[in-house]
């Protein structure tokens, strides 16, 4: 293990030795019974996690695939409204744009929605709206619930980015009125990169593009998704799909719920270890928005430079993240998705805090002792 860099990032996570076994296989027929039942498992737990009884598919694609995907099937052409607060919410507007007509509502990083602009919007007919849950660049969680009731005030279609809170957050799609939600399979399913799954309500359907992508195009992954065997429209990743199904059958006997509590406890220590320290968090709250539970971002103090301490951990076998963008060199990020526990947390802080005081920065307290204070 001491040859294993522990990634403490928001995506890629370590994978359990379960699911990486799981891709050591000989090729099966993806045509047949047993890849039926793979993708079978995979959905009915993903179904569960994404908190929908809609039509949900597995894409042989990242996240931004599926992002892609549920823009281009029911954005052609439409009056598309994105709202952003964060690098991901910009990728969704920057595709929403390459199909129809987007107005991007852009707040500051980590800073609050601008939910009355888009009520204004979707008073002026904006057919479409687009969010992040969990803006992953600024560790900010968005309001879905309030975006989703507003779409549905005003009869538009919601899509909501989910890829890195569904597995590791409370999410009710269904509930919040998500028409098409996201996930990504190497962030809180702690499966490898390279598939996405993507859930589609009635309403999505009965507005779905006649002009489609080919590969992406939600109506053959409906109709072969339709068969007996489930199919996938043309050939999938097969050792990923055998992996995602190990990932979600272990987050399926783990319990939504207790996975649920795991992320935000973890979540809790690392914020707990920040305060200790004396370093903001770079995500401003408020009623409707709160500090990520699948990664905490964090501001750096004046005068450590940002890849002297992420360097300076990595030399202890463990990698964080640093800003992206117009944050980078601003804030560093701690991940607390996937199947990562309390000894994973603990080492991070430690050596997160270990590497400021070698750089000259003196914590205000212990971050250690406050993590553990949550922890046990």
């Amino acid at each position: 293990m001491q040859n294993e860099l522990l990634l403490m990032m928001p995506g890629p996570v370590p994978m359990p030795e379960r699911v990486r076994n799981a891709m050591a296989r000989q090729a099966i027929n993806h045509r047949g019974k047993e890849f039926g039942g793979v993708y079978a498992d995979c959905v009915r737990v993903l179904k569960a996690l994404f908190g929908t009884k809609n039509d949900l598919f597995v894409l042989s694609g990242s996240g931004t695939a599926g992002m892609e995907a549920a823009i281009a099937n029911v954005g052609l052409d439409k009056k598309i409204v994105s709202l952003v607060n964060g690098k991901f919410g910009e990728r969704l507007a920057e595709i929403s744009g390459q199909y129809g007509d987007v107005n991007t509502l852009a707040s500051e990083w980590g800073h609050p929605l601008m939910l009355d602009a888009l009520a204004e919007a979707l008073e002026g007919g904006a057919e479409v709206v687009t969010m992040v849950h969990n803006e992953t660049s600024a560790g900010i969680l968005n309001p879905a619930a309030e975006v989703g009731r507003l779409a549905r005030k005003h009869d538009a279609l919601f899509i909501m980015d989910g890829i890195t809170s569904i597995g590791g957050e409370h999410v009710a799609a269904d509930e919040w009125g998500a028409d098409i939600a996201i996930v990504g399979s190497q962030k809180c399913l702690a499966a490898p990169a390279g598939l996405s799954a993507i859930s589609v309500s009635e309403r999505a359907w009965d507005r779905i593009a006649e002009k489609r992508p080919y590969y992406l195009d939600l109506k053959a992954y409906r109709k072969s998704a339709s068969k007996s065997p489930m199919e996938t429209p043309y050939t999938p990743a097969v050792p990923l799909f055998f992996a995602l199904r190990e990932a979600c059958l272990m987050a399926e006997e783990e319990g939504i719920n207790e996975r649920i509590a795991r992320h935000r406890r973890l979540a809790d220590a690392v914020r707990a270890a920040a305060d200790a320290w004396g370093l903001p968090l770079l995500p401003v709250s408020d009623a409707l928005h709160s500090p990520s539970n699948t990664v905490t971002a964090i501001r750096y103090p004046d005068g450590i430079n940002d890849p002297d301490l992420r360097g300076g951990v990595k030399k202890m076998g463990i990698e964080i993240a640093g800003g992206q963008d117009r944050l980078k060199g601003k804030i560093f990020r701690i991940g607390t998705m996937g199947v990562t526990g309390p000894s994973e947390v603990l080492a991070t802080v430690a050596a997160v805090q270990g590497t400021l005081g070698k750089l000259g920065y003196i914590p205000a307290a212990d971050g250690v002792s406050a993590a553990l204070e949550v922890l046990v």
